[in-house]
């Protein structure tokens, strides 16, 4: 219940739906017990048992009720009968019961209309706050959750919420009150014989409880392998050539079929165990309506203190409190199945993001003077990736920074933009700590080009325009063309509006950076962060992205993290690192004169 009451900030803002869903809910309860009640007057006039009465009874208020009611009814069927005679009577009496269990269709129709709007309207907040989540959230995050498994919880685990969770809604109205309602036409009837239906009720319910103890522990587990092998399709389907190349294919299959039988063993276990309820509830409801039959029987037969037609309807309402009963153990099933989704949804609703704007963050719209990084520490996990690093970029400027893998260069890229936070010391942009900025002014100052040209599935203009959503053809052109893209841009079928496929696809690599480059050259911004962005290119896309990183650089402030040093002997400062430290920083020039580290890299790459 306590999921659920989170969940239900969700429900909010369909509440008028929900109230549309109890009050319908709530006619047909009491219409689905008036039907079997209005059989009553039918079978006594049939079997010729009505009570003769010719004088109008007067209402005595709600206490004689009941008294009333019977009254009111013998006079009108003896008075109906005797003017208009027993056929005209009984077509009233049908044409009554038509009614009132069209109306119960009626009712039971609207009910579930209006909280079809409730339930994926629920559905659809849910995945777009999961989706909002999980796009803010920051890259540690995902360095610890496979992806496989958060798609699981925003497509699988949201829609188990949606189908299984919310039945509590339809549990909380229509079957409670459906059961509470019959109950009481029961106990006008014959209380004796309702005594039996309060001890199946509780019985039926322990039986139920005791079948679904491991519904929820089973249900988590197979959520979780759902995400595990999700995550096996998307890692197999981003690695496709390596998985052929490598011919993988058995191995990986190996471990899809290995999780997919593990989640068949279990959806199996599940299935079982919720198809145990239904036939459960309904034997234990037979068995009580054996003993109804047996003692209603004598009562009627013997006793002579119940009449056969009140006899029969109540065996009708007897039995009409099977199918809300049935209804319940499935749904408590049901919600045991969805309380286990509802827990991996708020997982994620739940996750803190330590990487905020803070609740009065400065807006800043232009680079003024100095980037200063002081005395920086930080760590992935345990060991220290920087360590008391400090290094200052002036306005203008284009710094470089080289270093074999694991010296920390792309790290300063990931603290710059707030991809990640130092755990110690200070980055400042124009004497204001970055974490004293608007997280999205910070980035908006930044462009980023990355060694892994991250392009999306849609038009190379889409693509471009990240950027600066409003632009224009023109400008997007302009873009390719400082990027030294558009030439072959031109040759594409569509031009601009050429779709490029998953993740590019349809480009080379060279032509997949150069189109990364002029998204970053479109968003204009002061400061450029280019980390290894030609170090997977052959040398002649290199050449040509090159050229395009040269024309972007021009007039900016630009950080460069750089494996080929080819590429950044025109930097105005190089901070050559190791394990997370400045060893040597200089010009090229200044840098080889020393004959050091730097010196030693460049020897090593011309061997190369």
């Amino acid at each position: 219940m306590n999921n659920f009451k989170r969940i239900f900030s969700f429900i909010l803002p369909y509440k008028k739906y929900a109230y549309l869903n109890i009050f319908f809910n709530i006619l047909y309860a009491l219409f689905s017990t008036l039907s079997f009640m209005a059989l009553i007057p039918m079978m006594q006039v049939l079997f010729d048992q009505a009570k003769r009465n010719t004088i109008r009874p007067t209402y005595q208020g709600i206490w004689e009720l009941k008294d009333f009611a019977e009254a009111y009814l013998s006079y009108f069927i003896t008075h109906t009968t005797d003017t208009l005679g027993v056929g005209y009577t009984l077509s009233i009496m049908v044409t009554v019961i038509i009614s009132i269990f069209l109306l119960k269709n009626v009712s039971d129709y609207l009910a579930l209309f209006f909280i079809t709007f409730l339930r994926n309207g629920i559905l659809r907040d849910m995945r777009n706050a999961m989706y909002k989540k999980t796009i803010e959230l920051p890259l540690a995050f995902f360095s610890e959750k496979r992806k496989g498994d958060v798609i699981a919880r925003i497509s699988g685990d949201v829609n188990e919420v949606q189908a299984s969770f919310l039945s509590i809604l339809e549990l909380a109205v229509k079957e409670p009150l459906t059961i509470v309602f019959t109950i009481i036409m029961m106990l006008t009837i014959s209380p004796k014989l309702t005594l039996f239906v309060f001890i199946f009720i509780p019985v039926s319910g322990y039986v139920i409880s005791l079948i679904g103890k491991q519904l929820k522990r089973q249900s988590t587990k197979a959520q979780e392998e759902q995400g595990v092998f999700l995550s096996t399709i998307e890692e197999t389907l981003g690695g496709l050539k390596v998985v052929k190349g490598y011919n993988a294919e058995q191995y990986f299959n190996g471990i899809f079929t290995e999780s997919t039988n593990r989640f068949f063993k279990l959806s199996n276990s599940i299935g079982n165990r919720q198809n145990l309820a239904s036939p459960m509830s309904e034997f234990m409801g037979i068995m009580v309506i054996a003993i109804l039959l047996w003692y209603g029987g004598s009562m009627v037969l013997i006793e002579k203190t119940l009449n056969g037609a009140s006899f029969i309807a109540y065996m009708g309402l007897a039995y009409n409190i099977l199918t809300p009963a049935k209804a319940i153990s499935k749904a408590s099933y049901s919600i045991k199945r969805g309380n286990a989704a509802a827990e991996r949804v708020l997982e994620i609703l739940d996750q803190q993001n330590p990487i905020t704007s803070k609740k009065n963050a400065l807006q800043k719209t232009n680079f003024e003077s100095v980037i200063a990084i002081k005395n920086i520490n930080f760590r992935y996990e345990d060991e220290n990736v920087l360590k008391d690093f400090s290094l200052e970029v002036k306005k203008g400027q284009t710094v470089a920074l080289v270093g074999q893998s694991g010296s920390g260069k792309s790290t300063i890229a990931n603290l710059l933009t707030r991809f990640y936070d130092v755990n110690q010391g200070e980055i400042s942009i124009d004497d204001t700590n970055i974490k004293d900025l608007d997280l999205h002014s910070l980035r908006a100052l930044m462009g980023l080009v990355t060694q892994d040209s991250i392009l999306f599935n849609d038009t190379i203009k889409a693509n471009i325009a990240l950027g600066k959503l409003d632009a224009t053809d023109a400008e997007v052109i302009e873009a390719l063309k400082i990027a030294n893209a558009y030439e072959f841009v031109t040759d594409l079928p569509k031009g601009i509006y050429t779709n490029i496929g998953d993740s590019g696809n349809k480009l080379s690599g060279g032509q997949k950076q150069r189109l990364s480059i002029a998204r970053a050259v479109l968003k204009n911004p002061p400061i450029m962060i280019l980390d290894e962005a030609t170090s997977a290119l052959d040398t002649e896309s290199e050449k040509f992205v090159q050229v395009a990183l040269e024309n972007m650089m021009q007039n900016r402030t630009s950080i460069v993290i750089a494996h080929r040093l080819s590429t950044i002997q025109k930097a105005d400062v190089i901070v050559v690192m190791q394990k997370g430290k400045i060893v040597e920083q200089g010009t090229h020039e200044q840098l080889i004169a020393q004959n050091g580290t730097y010196n030693k890299l460049v020897t090593l790459q011309s061997f190369e």
